[in-house]
């Protein structure tokens, strides 16, 4: 008897042996939760890509030469050099002509359709994300455009491409693009302004004035609205200086803006930092800003080139909390299609667009 109940016990342990193998077999073992190790902090800054190391041309046009017949697109009085930058345009109001800047470069097509539509893919000329897409041609001046920024070391700035006939539906703000990623097909939008024969794509450079526009502009009640990527907050730098010093082994920004000559000097009584050199740190130069008056350089389109608190002899000059045109270099200036500073017989001072432009900086 003895014999038979000690088999029986073997036969049940070897049985719930077996069935504990078999319940077990290839469950994975449980790991006691443990709490994640935190990140160290570090004080270095972030690795920063160089969004200008690669730059290709805006259309399939490998040079973009003004001694090529062809290859920009002239205002429709057919002055080749109205395609440039800079105050190379007259605007006609009532009876008289002024001077009127043009902050970019018109590229003409290369190919067209037998209905004379422009076949050419207008692309990015270097890596960077969409900033902002406008799809409706008739809210702006640009008439359907894409700005592109990039992350440049001395802080963010902008690509634009305008008048174009189609954009990509695919294609959205936050997308990331690199140089040649195609943005739209050339064009002629808005229609009521630019006739089909003088299609092309406008493209700036630039940096962007302040990174509160947005909040300016719905303040004065005004439409449409492109948030911080309207044209007034937009300053550019001349393209085909862009592309000779990225050609020439210059992969930033900061090599742009010293071929960038000044065109004049401007002091001003701020109060507070302008949110400008918040975003371009590098372009303040000297001492930090204390709040009392600063000095601002800029070039002929008013983009800041440089910034700097004033000399005590220099703010011995203000007579009264207004801005002091400290010096002008009349041969950048030129004809001063920006009317930003005005010569008043002899007397330089802010114009009343500087006097908005300086608003706008100031926000």
């Amino acid at each position: 008897m003895r014999f038979i109940q000690q088999t029986v016990i073997v036969f049940v342990m070897v049985f719930f042996g077996i069935a504990a193998w078999v319940f077990f077999r290839g469950r994975e073992p449980v790991v006691p939760s443990v709490a994640p190790r935190p990140v160290p902090v570090t004080n270095a800054p972030p690795a920063r890509a160089l969004p200008f190391a690669h730059v290709v041309t805006p259309t399939a046009r490998e040079r973009l030469d003004p001694a090529i017949p062809g290859t920009f697109q002239p205002t429709a009085a057919g002055n080749p050099e109205s395609a440039l930058f800079g105050s190379v345009r007259t605007v006609s109001i009532g009876s008289h002509l002024y001077p009127s800047f043009h902050e970019g470069i018109d590229i003409a097509p290369l190919q067209r359709t037998a209905r004379g539509l422009p076949l050419d893919e207008v692309r990015a000329v270097a890596a960077g994300t969409v900033g902002y897409i406008n799809r409706h041609p008739g809210n702006s001046n640009y008439g359907n455009y894409v700005v592109v920024v990039h992350d440049d070391p001395i802080g963010r700035v902008y690509t634009l491409y305008a008048h174009l006939a189609a954009i990509p539906a695919e294609l959205h703000p936050g997308q990331a693009v690199e140089a040649g990623s195609i943005l739209g097909i050339m064009g002629n939008t808005p229609v009521a302004t630019i006739p089909l024969a003088r299609a092309h794509v406008h493209f700036e450079v630039g940096v962007i004035g302040n990174g509160r526009f947005d909040e300016w502009f719905r303040a004065q009640h005004l439409k449409p609205d492109h948030g911080l990527y309207n044209g007034l907050n937009l300053f550019g730098f001349n393209p085909l200086v862009f592309f000779r010093v990225m050609a020439s082994g210059g992969d930033s920004f900061q090599r742009l803006i010293e071929e960038t000559p000044p065109a004049f000097e401007l002091m001003i009584p701020a109060g507070k930092p302008l949110d400008y050199f918040r975003r371009y740190p590098g372009l303040w130069k000297g001492e930090p800003y204390t709040g009392a008056w600063m000095v601002i350089t800029a070039s002929e389109d008013g983009a800041l080139l440089a910034g700097r608190a004033a000399t005590p002899d220099e703010v011995r000059l203000a007579g009264s909390r207004k801005p002091v045109v400290l010096k002008v270099d009349a041969a950048v200036l030129g004809r001063n299609g920006c009317r930003l500073v005005v010569n008043d017989g002899g007397h330089w001072r802010l114009g009343e667009k500087g006097a908005h432009w300086l608003e706008i900086l100031e926000y």
